[in-house]
């Protein structure tokens, strides 16, 4: 059975279907998926302002369509993130051009900060090295590794989202953390 986090991808996709007309179902899915479709959205645009306002459409999306929800079609998180990746896109083509914004010092929220001044400059010394990485990789292995890490999404879920096989985005993840350990002197 597929999980998300340790809780069965089931009991997700039954809350969705109760979050219909149960406040406190939807409230619990607002909570669990809240964080893990911002640092999605976040990781992609890099900036906080737009972050949430994108996360922001994406949630008033999913509680317009909900009723349009079909766990055999996709799991509640897999449905949920193609909703976010189209608000994204929709975002992308209302722009007239992509913002090349410089990265802040907290990289995402999900990440904790160290409590002594050195941790926290090594910690952010690290996610700068790492972001610097990742853009040389393509588009679509930064896309791929956005979803699983920041996502935390497995890679069936990556694939129903992204319209792959499950095998290809397990391959396109393997050689993207391959390169990924070449371009930062680890292998």
């Amino acid at each position: 059975m597929e999980t998300i986090g340790l809780v069965p991808a089931n009991r997700w996709n039954n809350l969705a279907i109760e979050a219909l007309h149960d406040e406190a179902a939807f409230d619990e899915l607002y909570e669990h998926f809240f964080p893990k479709i911002y640092n999605l959205i976040y990781v992609r645009v890099k900036n906080a302002a737009t972050a949430d306002d994108i996360v922001s459409d994406t949630f008033v999306k999913m509680t317009q369509n909900l009723a349009s929800f079909y766990p055999e079609k996709a799991s509640f998180a897999t449905w949920l993130s193609r909703i976010a990746m189209r608000t994204l896109t929709d975002y992308y083509r209302w722009q007239s051009h992509r913002q090349n914004v410089e990265w802040d010092d907290v990289f995402s929220p999900a990440i904790e900060e160290k409590d002594s001044p050195e941790g926290r400059f090594l910690a952010q010394e690290g996610r700068s090295e790492l972001l610097l990485a990742l853009d040389k990789l393509s588009e679509r292995e930064q896309h791929i590794i956005q979803l699983k890490f920041w996502g935390e999404m497995s890679n069936k879920e990556i694939a129903e989202t992204l319209d792959m096989t499950a095998s290809n985005v397990g391959v396109i993840l393997h050689r993207a953390m391959g390169q990924l350990k070449k371009i930062l002197g680890r292998e």
